[in-house]
């Protein structure tokens, strides 16, 4: 009997039982479905904490006052005056190979208005040199440059929610706004971003969509703040290229700690660090997900294989009647590994096509990114293709070897 021949026998067989067919392929489908839509997810939050991370940049370290109760403040200020200018000149001073430090102040706005509308955001008071350790880009306008800080100008470049709130989708660039008791003039406009908070292990990055820019000197100067916090909430520490920034860190570190006398009211963020330990986590991640989508496809498999030897048993005679006239045991055992081969071919490329649906749905509707990759998808096919062929080898194995005078008495 001819290879094409064997095939077409099997395909017919399948065909003839639709529903046990389809069943059988339920299995592989739901299985691979969960390797892509598990895949996909584990790299969309890989993708986001990368990317979250990188905004921070991989050169810099972050010097960041620490969050305390507010019974604790007055306390921690007789000791410290907490994260300051003076922090950042003693770090460029002592610390060797440093570029720059730029201080961050985040204003507390309690409303934020422009004529006939008003809008939420994070107002960030920040050095002109800024947009050289983060990355940012503009849609229209400008940056405020070294003279808008010299000069305690009131500027701001916004995001584009922010925009949309106070102006609508008309131009914003030259427009004012209020924030508090300060009118600012719009000069820049950050690109589009998603909104929302995207977030690696102790690092939140907000999205530049609900943000608002002022010079540094501007936030100190033209807005109050609590007496009992600290001056700066952040200093950025860029190192030049070549040096550690865990080693710049270690420097920092018991700087830090005499200038502020021991008070732990600052905490240290390398980056770098937190990279690798997002993609380990990721990682780890990754594996759980995989296996416990791998676990369906095992029982596809096993599904499979109950599937195939109950229809040995029930295709005894027929086995019986096709060795009679001639088949060999080859062309026995070739039409059942065929059978399983297209059950779990069907099954994979169909439960492709289930995960991705996934996948996008989970994208679309739970905010989280997802990515696709052409190497999950060729994984994820492979593997079901072998745990079918692996789970039809031992059923077409016994067809093959059944005496066919008892087959044929098989009743």
């Amino acid at each position: 009997m001819t290879t094409p021949e064997t095939f077409t026998i099997a395909l017919q067989n399948l065909a003839t039982h639709k529903l046990r067919t389809a069943l059988t392929m339920l299995g592989m489908i739901f299985g691979v479905g969960a390797v892509i839509a598990m895949l996909s997810i584990g790299a969309g939050g890989e993708k986001r904490a990368l990317e979250a991370i990188g905004r921070l940049g991989l050169r810099n370290v972050i010097v960041r006052a620490k969050t305390v109760k507010p019974e604790e403040r007055a306390e921690l200020r007789k000791k410290s005056l907490g994260v300051s200018l003076r922090d950042g000149e003693a770090i460029s001073e002592a610390v060797p190979r440093v570029e720059m430090v730029l201080p961050r102040v985040e204003v507390k706005p309690y409303k934020i208005i422009a004529p006939g509308a008003k809008a939420k955001a994070k107002v960030l008071g920040v050095s002109w040199r800024y947009p050289r350790v983060a990355t940012v880009s503009l849609a229209d306008g400008r940056m405020f440059d070294q003279r808008d800080e010299q000069e305690y100008a009131q500027v701001c470049v916004i995001g584009q929610e922010v925009r949309r709130s106070l102006f609508g989708y008309g131009p914003a660039i030259g427009k004012h706004l209020k924030v508090n008791d300060v009118w600012l003039e719009v000069i820049g406009l950050f690109a589009g971003e998603e909104p929302g908070t995207t977030s690696s292990k102790d690092v939140p990055v907000a999205s530049n969509a609900q943000e608002i820019w002022i010079p540094v000197s501007t936030a100190m100067r033209k807005f109050d703040r609590d007496p009992l916090d600290a001056p700066v909430d952040e200093l950025l520490v860029q190192v030049q290229d070549g040096v550690s920034t865990r080693d710049a860190a270690t420097l920092i570190r018991p700087l830090l700690e005499r200038l502020h006398g021991g008070a732990d009211d600052y905490e240290i963020v390398v980056p770098e660090a937190l990279l690798e330990q997002s993609r380990q986590t990721q990682r780890i991640f990754s594996i759980v997900m995989g296996s416990i989508a791998g676990i369906s496809l095992l029982v596809g498999g096993i599904g499979i294989m109950n599937i195939m030897l109950a229809s040995v048993l029930e295709r005894t005679r027929e086995i019986g009647i096709r060795r009679a006239i001639g088949a060999r045991k080859q062309d026995i055992k070739a039409q059942f590994v065929i059978e399983s081969f297209t059950i779990s071919l069907i099954g994979g490329v169909s439960g492709i096509i289930i995960g991705v649906i996934l996948a996008k749905l989970v994208a679309a509707y739970a905010g989280w990114p997802t990515v696709i990759t052409i190497g999950s998808l060729l994984l994820s096919c492979g593997v079901s293709i072998t745990v079918g062929l692996v789970s039809g080898i031992y059923p077409a194995a016994r067809a093959s070897e059944l005496n066919p005078i008892e087959a044929l008495r098989y009743e």
